[in-house]
């Protein structure tokens, strides 16, 4: 009995302070969003929830008004049509009614796009996204020589010596060879641009979509609350490969980060696998303090 308390306590310790070896992706059949990483998304999500309380009641009320017209003056029911063409109280009902209606979406949209588009005075970290045909490149503004790096699609021959044989956590068209790598709770300053034709840089978790255009910097922000693997992709129609230019953010520890950091400043593909390994150690003593537990 003692030894179980003891592992549901390390159970619960190891589900606390490591990483989460999850990823959020699109699923078979989804009809919402991803489950929000960042504070933007979750004003998003609440917004969308919001309009919906305007959205249904309208299409069930313009519904309403057309079954009304075809069962009430159709020309069995009425053979001798209206001649009426104006009615005061209507006019100002129809004219009010949708500007008080826009008026309450108004203002919290406008809320939301300011905290969209302002970013935090400070940020923790500045990141460069180049997009190009078809891959993105990215740079890390840290220290004196910036780390830079490219990501491109995952190819399944190259999957083993990768070490993201998982195709449930790596999934087809979505995992990449070198991930993005941010720190949990640290805002980070996201510029964009492109080096051939537009792209568009999209992170559905994160709450985060900006045009890459060429010769222009583009400017957005984003702070992750929990750690994981987030997957998004180009959202712009840029050429014939547009579909296999995915984006992949793993959000680790702040002290996983740092041991990242030093090791790619050295080689970017020996950093991400001791990375992967680290985090995926973490994952087994959570499974092991499972089944312990059970």
């Amino acid at each position: 009995m003692k030894n179980k308390a003891y592992a549901v306590l390390a159970t619960m310790a190891c589900l606390l302070f490591a990483s989460n070896a999850w990823a959020d992706k699109p699923v078979d059949w989804q009809m919402t969003f991803q489950n929000a990483a960042t504070g933007i998304m979750e004003e998003i999500t609440w917004f969308e929830q919001y309009t919906l309380w305007f959205i249904i009641p309208i299409t069930l009320f313009v519904l309403l008004l057309l079954v009304l017209v075809v069962v009430k003056f159709r020309e069995s029911k009425n053979p001798v049509a209206s001649k009426t063409s104006h009615h005061t109280g209507i006019e100002i009902a129809w004219t009010l009614g949708p500007v008080i209606i826009l008026l309450f979406l108004a203002i919290p949209s406008f809320q939301l796009l300011t905290a969209q588009l302002t970013p935090p005075q400070n940020p923790d970290l500045t990141v460069k996204a180049t997009g190009n045909q078809w891959y993105w490149s990215y740079e890390y503004e840290v220290g004196e020589t910036p780390l830079s790096f490219d990501s491109l699609l995952l190819k399944d021959e190259d999957r083993a010596s990768i070490g993201k044989s998982d195709v449930e956590a790596y999934p087809r068209l979505l995992a990449v060879d070198n991930d993005v790598v941010v720190p949990v709770g640290k805002t980070v300053r996201l510029l964009v641009t492109a080096a051939d034709v537009i792209h568009a840089f999209a992170m559905p978790a994160f709450g985060v979509k900006i045009d890459a255009v060429p010769g222009r910097l583009n400017e957005t922000w984003f702070k992750a609350d929990r750690e994981g693997l987030y997957y998004g992709q180009c959202s712009e129609l840029c050429g014939k490969d547009h579909a296999y230019m995915p984006i992949a953010i793993r959000v680790v520890s702040e002290d996983k980060y740092a041991t990242w950091l030093a090791a790619a400043a050295t080689n970017v593909g020996d950093a991400n696998k001791a990375l992967m390994a680290s985090i995926d150690a973490a994952a087994k003593s959570v499974d092991v303090a499972e089944n312990a537990a059970q």
